[in-house]
């Protein structure tokens, strides 16, 4: 059973939430609360596997509860709930360690595939949203480091071709499709591409090819 914790302050968007994740079979929501500071409490007591987080809240905002969260000493994966036209702190959560975006009209299937993927230990990276991310930080995203420009350059040519099909967005499956290789193969590729990167998810690895131009060809 994948424990879920859902933090918003709008009550309709938790009870909404809350309705669809209890209605899955392998999930179920252990606590909520309707701002960061509760939300730490709240994750201390209940230990949720995930944490559902709106990016936007009053008193202690989604950003710093997502940092706070991952603090912990048993802490959740987090996936932020954002809306990409308004949000502009989206950029600080990727180095924060989020496992993933979730639109907050995203359709139910898309809401219970994102928590499975990333209590699985994915990234939430649905080729629309991570697209939306990546392009709302790209006009302000610095220049490649030194030190990420050698850590580009220790990737094998195979690492390089898998790295710029997740900087698309492509789940392992469809990395395998592309590449022929199995799925399984692919995720060996991905732990020793975050690992050569210093990366903490996907999430963070698909902004470093965007950035490196990798996804582009």
């Amino acid at each position: 059973m994948i424990k879920v914790m859902i933090v918003d302050d709008n009550d309709i968007v938790r009870r909404g939430l809350h309705t669809i994740i209890d209605a899955a079979d392998d999930l179920r929501v252990v606590a909520d609360a309707g701002d960061g500071r509760s939300a730490i409490e709240a994750a201390r007591r209940a230990r949720p596997d995930i944490a559902l987080v709106d990016i936007r809240m009053p008193g202690m905002d989604g950003l710093t509860a997502t940092r706070e969260l991952l603090a912990l000493e048993q802490p959740p994966h987090v996936i932020i709930l954002t809306t990409f036209n308004t949000d502009e702190y989206v950029d600080e959560a990727i180095r924060s360690g989020a496992a993933g975006f979730l639109l907050k009209d995203s359709p139910p299937e898309e809401l219970l595939r994102a928590l499975r993927a990333v209590h699985s230990g994915h990234a939430m990276l649905d080729p629309a949203v991570t697209r939306q991310v990546i392009d709302a930080i790209a006009d302000r995203a610095p220049r490649l480091t030194a030190e990420e420009k050698a850590q580009l350059d220790s990737l094998t040519a195979r690492e390089v071709d898998v790295l710029r099909l997740v900087g698309r967005g492509l789940s392992n499956a469809d990395i395998g499709a592309e590449l022929f290789m199995t799925e399984g193969t692919v995720k060996g590729y991905v732990s020793a591409i975050l690992a050569k990167l210093a990366a903490d998810n996907r999430v963070q690895a698909a902004r470093l090819a965007y950035r490196a131009g990798l996804d582009n060809g």
